[in-house]
């Protein structure tokens, strides 16, 4: 549950923001961010941790099962497509 707490305060900094605004945060903004994401990770890791999963190569397997399922002929440019960012 922290994690996800942890998460939406991460996104509440952009909820407002453009995507040329996201990507060029004021000093002050983010490093708040950075903070964010470390609360982030360290909750992440840690359940990571009691439930015995290696989040490297949990990641790993699904970018090579998103692969699979949205192949880059098939979807780029679609912005409709459900890929992932």
């Amino acid at each position: 549950m922290a994690l996800m707490v942890e998460a939406s305060e991460l996104a509440e900094h952009f909820q407002w923001l453009t995507e040329k605004q996201s990507s060029s945060l004021p000093p002050e903004k983010l490093a708040e961010v950075r903070e964010e994401i470390g609360d982030v990770l360290i909750y992440l890791v840690n359940l990571c941790d009691k439930l015995g999963i290696d989040p490297v190569a949990a990641a790993h397997d699904k970018l090579i099962k998103n692969r699979h399922k949205y192949p880059a002929a098939r979807v780029r440019g679609d912005r409709h497509s459900h890929r992932p960012c």
